[in-house]
């Protein structure tokens, strides 16, 4: 315990119980004392109590006003009325207005001792919630929804050995998108579980409808105790998917409709091989209209329920495993990580969402494969290399090149590196060394003006470019060559 306010106008008294909390067994590290209400209460507003013993009949101001003003605070002390008479209105009193004891004076040593006890068991059992101990267990009980395997001893395990710190109440397991409870207080929050949020919410606490369906997010069913957590996140994570394809929240199993088999086993034709090849082929045409068509018949269909989220995943799967294989030229490294970034489907709240993703990353890649086939891009990388054999003595970078061709920055990145075989950086590095070792060979030029005239502005960036680059400062190198 961290401190205890003692607050009575009465000195010996006063003294008295102060003595008796250092001799209570009960380890409180400041015991602050004070003669009235208005005292006290400056404290209490300057300092956070722990535990406050209050004698009620004060001049200034008493007890009663003080603990209900001490009930305004965010964190208000746990408090012990001290009345030299036995009034049952009062002890009634005090008692609703949130005093944990009422005792009458003489006060006796063993009952403060035991009433310090008893609330020091009630602090430390609040304050285990905010200590390290409760960030160690929610790690060991995030085990139970992050791991795809985990045997039922250890789900036993972790249940016994932090029941008594989470999830005490019934609750509901709710799955939504990652950063979607950010501004959520009430409940037990796993964030970026496989991408998406678990959010533990103890009953009977409802969870804001609209937003709710905004999320696109699976709850499950009301469940009791820990060891039932894992059974839970199953539910609200399979009601997820289905929320995810069907565009709104998802709480019961009595929202779900299934589909009829005659249109589900129909919709199958569309993550069967032939189908997953033709919507693969197509990206690398100039069919724009088709490619969008085939690839919204997937779509539609999932929103309908005739394709499942597994089956919808599975065709997703399919399709980055052979992008990459099929258009590895086109792919460029930018391109791969938004491509990792959409296997994780359900970090978008809906199959809409993903849609508009996923086909501009489409577009995208396909522009780079027709643009690198066209002639008229050809001639624009042209000119961006003669531009740059022209230029390289100035302030040059890949954006003013990039301006001069009138192409995408990022596009010319990548078509850059195809056409010339590295990228812009080296290849503009090379061209500047290159005429750098004429200079230093053929001229008299100092180090300096080489430096400048190749477009270096800093002399100590050349010379340290062009060691790296011919293992010879620049100086070193043009000795070896008036040696020849």
């Amino acid at each position: 315990m961290k401190s205890v306010l003692i607050v009575e106008d009465e000195k010996m008294i006063r003294r008295g119980i102060c003595t008796m909390v250092e001799r209570s067994g009960v380890p409180v590290e400041m015991i602050m004392e004070c003669q009235n209400g208005e005292l006290a209460w400056e404290i209490l507003k300057d300092k956070e109590v722990d535990v406050m013993f209050t004698d009620i009949r004060m001049p200034k101001m008493d007890g009663i006003e003080l603990v209900r003003l001490a009930n305004t605070l965010p964190k208000p002390p746990l408090m012990v009325a001290i009345s030299g008479y036995d009034d049952f209105s009062y002890a009634v009193e005090m008692l609703r207005s949130g005093v944990r004891e009422y005792i009458l004076k003489p006060v006796e040593r063993d009952k403060i001792a035991g009433i310090l006890k008893t609330l020091n068991e009630e602090i430390e059992g609040k304050n285990l919630r905010n200590m390290k101990d409760k960030d160690f267990g929610l790690k060991e009980v995030r085990q139970l929804v992050e791991r795809p395997v985990i045997d039922e001893a250890r789900i036993q395990e972790i249940a016994e050995r932090y029941s008594e710190i989470f999830v005490t109440e019934p609750y509901r397991v709710v799955v939504a998108p990652a950063g979607s409870f950010k501004d959520v207080i009430d409940g037990v929050l796993f964030e970026n579980v496989n991408a998406s949020d678990v959010l533990v919410l103890e009953e009977p606490r409802e969870f804001d409808e609209d937003r709710f369906e905004e999320l696109r997010a699976g709850a499950s069913d009301v469940h009791t105790g820990l060891v039932e957590l894992r059974k839970a996140y199953k539910e609200a994570l399979e009601r997820r998917k289905r929320a995810f394809v069907e565009c709104r929240g998802i709480k019961s199993d009595d929202d779900i409709k299934e589909a009829p088999e005659p249109l589900r086993v129909q919709a199958k034709r569309l993550v069967e091989e032939a189908a997953l090849m033709q919507r693969l082929q197509l990206v690398g045409t100039k069919r724009e209209d088709e490619l969008d068509e085939q690839w919204g018949k997937l779509f539609t269909e999932c929103k309908r329920g005739n394709l499942s989220y597994d089956d919808f995943e599975a065709a997703l799967t399919d399709f980055n495993d052979n992008v990459k294989k099929i258009y590895k030229n086109s792919v460029t490294e930018e391109a791969e990580e938004e491509l990792k970034r959409l296997r994780d489907v359900l970090s978008l709240a809906d199959i809409d969402e993903y849609r508009e993703a996923l086909m501009e990353w489409i577009m995208k890649l396909r522009g780079l494969i027709l643009q690198s086939d066209d002639s008229e891009g050809k001639k624009k990388l042209k000119a961006a290399v003669e531009y740059v054999e022209q230029n390289y003595m100035k302030d040059l970078n890949m954006a003013v090149v990039s301006n001069y061709i009138s192409m995408n920055y990022s596009m010319l990145s990548y078509l850059f590196k195809q056409y010339t075989g590295t990228n812009f950086v080296n290849y503009l590095k090379g061209i500047r060394i290159k005429e750098a070792k004429k200079l230093l060979s053929d001229t008299d030029m100092k180090i300096i003006e080489v430096s400048r005239a190749v477009g270096y502005d800093n002399e100590k960036h050349f010379m340290k470019t062009f060691k790296a680059e011919c293992g010879v400062s620049p100086g070193e190198y043009r000795k070896n060559m008036q040696r020849q």
